[in-house]
C-alpha cells in the first residue's frame, strides 16, 4: 500500500494508465502486481509505503521507467 504525505507523483500498473498521486492519495497493490511509482517531473514526492506480511511475499525489483514513458506524463 503506498501513502502519499507530500508532493506531486505517479503510480502505474503495468498494462494500464498512470494514476497521479496528490497528499492523502492512497493506493492498494495487490501481491504480485508489477508497478512503478516515483515524484512527478516538475516535485518532489514523498510516500509511505506498508506491506501487509504474506506467505512467500517477496520484492522482485524491476527494469527502470523508460525517458519516453515518464516523459509522457504531465
Amino acid at each position: 500500500m503506498l501513502i502519499c504525505v507530500g508532493g506531486r507523483g505517479w503510480y502505474q500498473e503495468e498494462g494500464k494508465e498512470a494514476v497521479e498521486l496528490l497528499p492523502g492519495s492512497v493506493v492498494n497493490i495487490p501481491a504480485g502486481v508489477k508497478h512503478w511509482h516515483g515524484a512527478a517531473a516538475d516535485s518532489w514526492f514523498s510516500h509511505l509505503a506498508l506491506e501487509i506480511p504474506g506467505e512467500e511475499g517477496s520484492t522482485t525489483w524491476c527494469e527502470k521507467v523508460s525517458d519516453e514513458d515518464y516523459g509522457k506524463l504531465k
